[in-house]
């Protein structure tokens, strides 16, 4: 246990003192729910850069916390926003990251990892085509399932703002998916994580949208391994999930829901991609385990504690997540810095990396808690907290 002086939401300081961390077991083939968690990225802190503009990255810790991943049992979901996609890594950058990872999956004969493939080298524009979208998603597609991968087709802004109707997207997404070799995920990204998807599938409402999204699914089945929505609203995921096609799996992205829905109910279940399961893939496995013995109380037991720290890491506004998965990776010992791609440390307050550290100690997931207070200390120091 360390004990640790802490802001309070009321703007004062009381002392806090660690609890021990969590024993968690570790998921075994065959697993009961296929479970990705998309991984971010470890900044290169001495790298020659201008933060906000460059994106230089540590590949060797990087792969290194992929490895972490893989051994808890998870399937790595690569290249996503988590890892700062079209945020900070660019498409060069994503490339390269998706080669190293493919590379080393190969040491995990039960590894699963899957890519993104979008348009974020096509800058969205007023002269941006959706014949212009298409070539964009066939080259990313083309790339990834040239090194071997498999592919999570994207949200694309360029195409928010190139379609002017549903039948846009449809026609977008039937093209691609006509062309891929493999079965992919499909990504419907909420405009809570980037709001340049707003109105997505041609609909500001979600469940007009949902219709255009079943349509597409539906008339391309074969080629839909599943899909991801991220919209924070268990109902809507469960709606969509009982109107899929046999065969099409639902992988949740509802980072503050993703217990029950996990569990599922007598109609199904959902399976995971999930942006909070990098800094909590220790608890994952170990619910993971639980759910092979069909122990559903120790199931929910584990990840219970879990969901206050995933909501708050994932609070409005929903995009500056990352900030709080980096910030647990530094406090866990899988960096050695809190430095992020596009200098993305600072959109966070000293006050919510306080309650984080709280939540996260609560939930068992700090590994070592003199490690976490140490460096806790340090960015309290660093924010004038003595």
């Amino acid at each position: 246990m360390a004990t640790l002086t802490l802001p309070t939401a009321a703007g004062a300081l009381e002392a806090y003192t660690t609890g021990a961390p969590g024993d968690f077991a570790v998921a075994k083939p065959p697993y009961p729910r296929v479970a990705y968690a998309a991984a971010h990225v470890v900044a290169d802190p001495l790298a020659e850069q201008d933060p906000w503009l460059d994106a230089k990255v540590d590949w060797d810790r990087t792969i290194a916390f992929r490895r972490h991943l893989w051994s808890l049992g998870l399937g790595v979901a690569e290249a996503m926003d988590t890892a700062q996609r079209g945020m900070g890594l660019d498409w060069a950058g994503a490339q390269e990251l998706i080669r190293r990872s493919l590379d080393a999956a190969k040491d995990y004969p039960e590894a699963v990892i899957a890519s993104g493939a979008g348009t974020d080298h096509l800058a969205p524009g007023p002269d941006v085509t959706v014949d212009d979208v298409i070539r964009a998603y066939e080259e990313q597609c083309a790339a990834v399932e040239g090194m071997g991968g498999r592919i999570i087709l994207m949200a694309s802004r360029a195409l928010a703002k190139a379609a002017r109707s549903p039948e846009d997207y449809v026609r977008v997404y039937d093209r691609v998916l006509s062309s891929v070799r493999q079965p992919v995920i499909i990504h419907w990204l909420g405009e809570m994580f980037d709001p340049a998807l707003e109105g997505y599938w041609g609909h500001h409402d979600h469940m007009a949208a949902m219709e255009v999204a079943l349509e597409v699914i539906a008339a391309h089945a074969d080629k839909v391994d599943g899909v991801k929505i991220s919209l924070l609203d268990d109902r809507k995921e469960v709606s969509m999930r009982r109107r899929l096609p046999k065969g099409v799996r639902m992988y949740t992205g509802d980072d503050f829901n993703y217990a029950e829905l996990i569990a599922g109910d007598a109609e199904g279940h959902s399976d995971a991609l999930l942006g909070i399961f990098d800094p909590i893939a220790p608890a994952v496995g170990g619910a993971l385990a639980a759910l092979s013995r069909n122990d559903i109380s120790t199931f929910h037991g584990i990840l219970a504690p879990t969901v206050p720290l995933s909501r708050h890491i994932f609070k409005a506004p929903t995009r500056f997540y990352k900030t709080g998965v980096v910030f647990m990776a530094w406090l866990n010992g899988h960096q050695d810095h809190f430095v992020m791609v596009g200098g993305q440390q600072s959109t966070r307050s000293i006050g919510h990396f306080a309650e984080l550290f709280r939540l996260a100690d609560k939930a068992g997931l700090l590994s070592d808690s003199e490690r976490a207070a140490a460096r806790m200390r340090t960015l309290l120091a660093l924010h004038g907290v003595a």
